[in-house]
């Protein structure tokens, strides 16, 4: 009896141990978003938490002005570059970063922290700064109640990091050297057995390089697939640019009857267009 009753008690005391101990799935009250942004040849992961104003002051209230801050809340904001980027002109290297800032009435430091393990701002040490740049922030009309950071004006070799929350917004300029890697990449290319004739030639077209070099792969390409309506077009496009009008409107008719055959909708209105310009 007193063996059962000891067994019984020590039950309890699992049960209520267990208790106290138990976890519970709760929403966060500042959700956390991973954005992953194709930047130049590499790519951009951002992962930070969101907190919210909730009628609060935030700059110069919650979040002191001129002090370090986490850009977000909970754990440290982590920036990823899979290849080398220029911030604001400032060369970084590829790598992963905290991402931190220091707020202020008329200038925002952006700060990249070789230290992305860090739980808020409460270990940052300036001694790991890999970066730091100086932005303006902008007064908004609107407000932004949940943090906010996205990427913007994304083009091959551009783009700007936004950063807003209650009434203040902040854009940071990123840049990449696109062009030398991509040139070097169609250099290698071109030596293997498998040429990219096509990528080749409309990379050339397209970024203003050599137009008769793109001519002579875009009819290699040509050849290699001659009953494409995308290649016609591209084929016509560089004829058209290198003053043969009459080529480039064969080029044209062609990729225009083999797109209506193939009754794809985008390529007869390309190659239609294509035509058109040929006869101005």
């Amino acid at each position: 009896m007193k063996f059962t009753k000891t067994i019984l008690m020590l039950l309890v005391a699992l049960g209520v141990n267990n208790s106290l101990n138990a976890q519970v799935k709760l929403p966060s009250p500042s959700s956390t978003q991973t954005i992953i942004q194709e930047f130049g040849l590499g790519k951009v992961t951002l992962v930070y938490a969101r907190p919210n104003v909730k009628g609060r002051k935030m700059f110069g209230g919650m979040e002191p002005m001129d002090k370090v801050w986490r850009t977000g809340a909970n754990a440290n904001t982590v920036i990823t570059f899979t290849e080398a980027v220029k911030i604001e002109g400032k060369d970084l290297p590829a790598g992963e970063y905290s991402l931190f800032s220091i707020p202020s009435k008329n200038e925002w430091t952006i700060i990249f922290n070789k230290n992305a393990k860090q739980w808020g701002a409460y270990t940052y040490d300036q001694k790991d700064d890999a970066l730091r740049v100086k932005v303006k922030p902008i007064a908004t009309k609107e407000l932004t109640e949940t943090f906010t950071m996205q990427f913007a004006n994304v083009t091959e070799s551009k783009a700007t990091l936004n950063l807003a929350w209650e009434n203040t917004a902040v854009s940071v300029n990123l840049t990449t050297d696109v062009d030398t890697k991509a040139m070097a990449n169609i250099t290698e290319a071109m030596k293997g057995e498998k040429k990219p004739y096509m990528q080749a030639a409309i990379y050339y077209f397209t970024n203003g390089k050599d137009l008769k070099t793109a001519l002579n792969w875009m009819l290699e390409a040509d050849k290699a697939e001659p009953k494409m309506p995308w290649t016609k077009l591209w084929l016509g496009k560089m004829q058209l640019k290198s003053g043969d009008k009459a080529a480039a409107a064969e080029s044209a008719k062609a990729g225009l009857a083999l797109a209506t055959n193939m009754k794809n909708d985008e390529y007869i209105r390309l190659n239609t267009q294509l035509l058109a310009e040929t006869k101005k």
